[in-house]
């Protein structure tokens, strides 16, 4: 959830985490702000887990605590450069289609599973957090394919020179004594596969140019880079 600084401040202590009736209470505390102006607060980081259906909730490990505050950076940096595009903003049926598709793909389609896990770092089934933290993803997922799958394109050339160059042996090496497939058979595929390898790159280095042009303040000791 994104949230001001100001406001953010006005719910800070330092930060507990108990159990309470199979739910637990987490009293937040600051890890980091991103220039200046968004906060990150423990909850952002326990809510992001939640949504990862293998990785533990009580007691975190440091190092999903970690990959979740770099996911919640790159969220933060990606939104604010899609509030500049007004046509990126998500309905509400975007919204309840992106829960269905994360209830459906990490939580194999059980509505309970999702809502239980998610009602422990207290996200209810109907809460305005939960839709806020959809909401942001598929406006960053709207804005990247506007910048990037928009203006991706993939030449048959490059598709021929993948396929001889890296399908062809790929394919030798993991299936040997099954025929390779003609280029023909595999054209679309690979064209897919190319162009999700481009904008997954194009994507990087767009967040690593904005890491580096951000201030980015880690407060919690536990979590910062260590050199």
């Amino acid at each position: 959830m994104k949230r001001t600084l100001v406001a953010s401040l006005l719910l800070l202590v330092s930060c507990a985490a108990v159990r309470a009736q199979g739910r637990m209470e987490v009293v937040d505390r600051m890890v980091a702000v991103v220039n200046g102006r968004e906060l990150i607060t423990y909850t952002d980081l326990l809510w992001q887990l939640a949504l990862q259906p293998d990785v533990p909730l009580e007691q975190p490990r440091p190092e999903d605590l970690k990959r979740a505050l770099d996911l919640v950076v790159d969220q933060r940096l990606i939104s604010q450069e899609a509030e500049k595009l007004p046509s990126v903003a998500p309905s509400n049926e975007e919204i309840s289609q992106e829960i269905n598709r994360l209830i459906k793909t990490y939580f194999a389609s059980s509505q309970a599973t999702f809502y239980q896990r998610l009602a422990r770092v207290g996200l209810g089934e109907d809460s305005t957090q939960l839709r806020e933290i959809v909401a942001d993803r598929v406006r960053i997922q709207k804005y990247l394919d506007f910048r990037f799958r928009s203006f991706t394109v993939v030449t048959p050339r490059e598709v021929e020179e993948y396929y001889r160059d890296v399908f062809v042996p790929r394919h030798r090496r993991q299936r040997p004594g099954v025929v390779v497939p003609k280029l023909e058979d595999v054209f679309k595929d690979l064209q897919n596969e190319l162009t999700e390898s481009k904008i997954e790159s194009d994507t990087d280095e767009f967040l690593e140019e904005a890491r580096q042009a951000a201030d980015i303040t880690v407060l919690d000791e536990t979590l910062r880079e260590r050199g």
